[in-house]
């Protein structure tokens, strides 16, 4: 008889902040999702503000993944783009356990998304293993993300949204924002994408492209468009792949 084993994962996105408790065997929600604005600025004292509501919402007391939007390397903030600059050098992990009072591992947020599909959803082969080769995990959002899986071995905080692709960072033409911001059809947007992902095959000859961030609800709109040489598919997870994967990487982390 299987025990559920629950966790409790947040994933923090340029606009919101969602949260709910995982069940780690299966990557099923068993909460509602919270979803609370995030606060601009999104200074790190104003974040953790809100981590701590998402935590009560919950009735949570236990140990916590955060998926966040920056390089995160042992807890300690290295980039932000996408956020208030205040997190540079930030020991995230300290601050949030310090003012949440429980234990909180922060990981990229696009590698918690990649850790979730390649444990349940288009990463995982049907006996439940990674999938092995070069495996990509792209989130297309504010700006994008990327988790790159070797034989299942997550190469942690690559930032690919940070190539320079036609001299600009190919996030500030090709993420979902850009589309919005520049009023593309899906044709025109899926054109600029198409565009990045073959720039991503040349530089890593990846065998499977897995697509997560709001645009993995609605594939029909832009997939026809994108005519690459690697395998790729919307992830299965949708927008919940962050939290799951922020849940199973604290269950991963020694400490």
């Amino acid at each position: 008889m299987n025990t559920t084993r629950r966790g409790f994962g947040i994933d923090i996105g340029g606009t919101g902040m969602k949260a709910a408790i995982v069940d780690l065997n299966t990557g099923d929600l068993l909460s509602e999702r919270l979803r609370i604005d995030t606060p601009q600025p999104a200074t790190p004292d104003a974040m953790a503000e809100v981590v701590c509501e998402l935590i009560t919402g919950h009735e949570w007391n236990g140990p916590l993944g955060v998926a966040f939007p920056a390089v995160v390397r042992h807890g300690v903030v290295g980039s932000a783009a996408n956020i208030d600059k205040g997190w540079l050098d930030i020991d995230a992990d300290a601050l949030f356990t310090e003012i949440s009072g429980v234990d909180v591992h922060m990981l990229n947020d696009a590698d918690a998304a990649g850790i979730a599909e390649m444990r349940f959803g288009v990463g995982a082969l049907p006996d439940g293993s990674p999938r092995p080769g070069v495996v990509m995990m792209l989130t297309f959002g504010t700006g994008i993300g990327s988790g790159l899986f070797v034989d299942g071995v997550l190469v942690p905080n690559t930032e690919l949204g940070h190539l320079e692709l036609d001299g600009h960072d190919a996030e500030k033409k090709a993420s979902a924002k850009a589309r919005d911001r520049d009023e593309l059809s899906w044709k025109e947007w899926g054109a600029r994408v198409e565009r990045y992902l073959r720039h991503v095959e040349a530089l890593f000859s990846p065998d499977l492209f897995i697509v997560g961030g709001g645009v993995s609800k609605k594939p029909d709109k832009w997939l026809p468009y994108i005519d690459i040489d690697t395998e790729i598919f919307p992830a299965a997870m949708a927008n919940n792949s962050g939290i799951v994967g922020a849940a199973l990487a604290m269950e991963r982390h020694p400490g």
